[in-house]
């Protein structure tokens, strides 16, 4: 099940974290530093999923999923939103802007692969996503 995953994220350790994890299970990744970058790379390459940070510089990851889902061909594309933004309802609002799903920063390295792969299980645009919550094990509890 390698994807080939778009990665928009302007944090260097954490587009280095996600995209080290990933390429640790098979998966290829594309990497793009701003919305505008991760645009033109979707449309050059087409990936499996898109993965992107909603607080971009330029075009944030909003404007990235309207732009995306308005490319014929590519608005199928799933895409989940990996963001700090987790207050009460910015998981909401990013799947209300288009996004399949919603992953909270910090990601777990211990389960981050896996809840992304579930998407990629699930085929084109998943209707929901895994929650980023460390188990009882993981917390230490």
């Amino acid at each position: 099940m390698n994807a080939r995953i778009v990665v928009i994220e302007d944090n260097e350790t954490n587009l280095d974290l996600m995209s080290f994890l990933l390429r640790a299970f098979g998966h290829e990744t594309l990497e793009a530093r701003s919305g505008e970058e991760g645009l033109a790379l979707i449309a050059r390459e087409a990936p499996d999923l898109l993965l992107c940070d909603l607080d971009l510089p330029g075009i944030d990851g909003y404007e990235v999923i309207q732009r995306l889902r308005a490319l014929r061909g590519l608005d199928r594309t799933p895409a989940i939103a990996v963001t700090a933004y987790a207050m009460a309802g910015d998981r909401e609002r990013a799947l209300r802007a288009g996004y399949d799903g919603y992953i909270p920063k910090p990601i777990f390295p211990e389960t981050f692969v896996q809840q992304v792969e579930g998407f990629i299980a699930a085929g084109r645009r998943p209707s929901s996503a895994p929650t980023n919550r460390p188990t009882m094990a993981q917390r230490g509890d």
